[in-house]
């Protein structure tokens, strides 16, 4: 069978303190009325990398319907794929490759623009100590100092940040909401492991933002819209706090109350949890039942603990079933790989 289209893209990793980049191709290798079978390659430029997460979205209604080599889910138009056990680490220069097979209606165009580990692509690779040479930012800038590159946070803890920006005002009903979902699942993964995370002292650290919702929304958007905003949050927090990623000192959470309507989102790796306004609203008790956040936490933790999304909907938080939170529960294999995996250290 023909090879139909292909594309190659350069995606960026997490700029951090570590060298990254990558090269993505995705190559539609055969097509049938109403189906189509698909190759994805990954070439990492960076620094060796122990674990991968590739995101992208459909613009045709195209759907994922078997895959192998990878993890892979689809929400709406967005498509995940997770490394398997034997695939995850990728040397400098070292490549990957899966495959899958999908549904099409109409149209069966090749996506252009890819996220790894949670950053949009940005066409080449992130030195080791990148500087800045973009003009400083127009419009308002809080008056607060910034923060200092470590903060106060004990190591060893979850810490866990809101990021306002400078045209949202305080409201203290997010700290506190945001807060109390973080207990919340610190609370079910004890019930769940017999050992929990710890939180920081100051739970929820609030960060007065550099620019406004606007900014973070469309700033360095090139790509797959729906994960500029907290892109843009989660470079502005390891860049003003000094925090890798991943960084061994704490596992990081951050929501920003800034959204595009239907394109802004969030998600998790290890040692990150990044969401945007919604999650941050549901937090606060302005935005669906609390039960939806409170699993929908425990299932982004889940991911910056090491699991993977599950590939069906199993009744454990790493599927769809974290909507029925609390009636929802890891499985032992889920349980041993939190254990036995990058962030299990935290758990006591």
């Amino acid at each position: 069978m023909a090879v139909l289209a292909a594309t190659t893209v350069v995606a960026a990793q997490e700029a951090g303190a570590a060298a990254a980049g990558c090269q993505v191709s995705y190559t539609i290798s055969s097509q049938w009325q109403g189906g189509f079978g698909a190759g994805v390659a990954v070439t990492n430029l960076g620094d060796p990398v122990s674990g991968w997460t590739l995101r992208w979205s459909y613009g045709a209604g195209q759907t994922v319907t078997q895959a192998w080599s990878a993890t892979v889910t689809q929400s709406g138009t967005a498509v995940t794929a997770v490394n398997t056990a034997w695939n995850g680490t990728l040397a400098t220069g070292g490549s990957v490759s899966f495959g899958f097979n999908g549904s099409w209606t109409g149209a069966n165009p090749a996506p252009t623009a890819f996220t790894l580990n949670g950053v949009a692509c940005t066409g080449g690779v992130t030195p080791s100590s990148p500087t800045p040479s973009s003009p400083a930012p127009s419009g308002p800038v809080p008056s607060s100092p910034t923060p200092g590159p470590s903060g106060s946070a004990a190591p060893k803890t979850v810490r866990v940040f809101w990021l306002k920006p400078t045209d949202v005002a305080h409201d203290q009903r997010y700290p506190d909401g945001i807060a109390a979902v973080m207990r919340e699942a610190q609370s079910y993964y004890r019930q769940e492991l017999g050992r929990t995370f710890t939180l920081n002292n100051t739970v929820v650290e609030v960060v007065a933002g550099e620019h406004d919702r606007n900014w973070y929304i469309t700033n360095n958007c090139t790509g797959d819209r729906y994960w500029c905003v907290v892109s843009n949050m989660h470079q502005e927090l390891m860049r003003r706090f000094g925090i890798r990623n991943p960084d061994s000192r704490w596992l990081c959470v951050g929501l920003i109350s800034a959204e595009e309507t239907n394109q802004s989102g969030g998600g998790a790796s290890p040692g990150w949890v990044v969401l945007s306004g919604h999650d941050a609203d549901g937090a606060a008790g302005v935005n669906g039942p609390m039960n939806r956040w409170y699993g929908g936490m425990v299932h982004e933790l889940g991911h910056a603990f090491g699991l993977p999304d599950s590939t069906s909907t199993d009744g454990t938080p790493m599927s769809a079933s974290f909507y029925s939170y609390p009636n929802t529960h890891f499985s032992q294999a889920q349980k041993n790989a939190i254990l036995a995996g990058p962030y299990g250290s935290l758990l006591s």
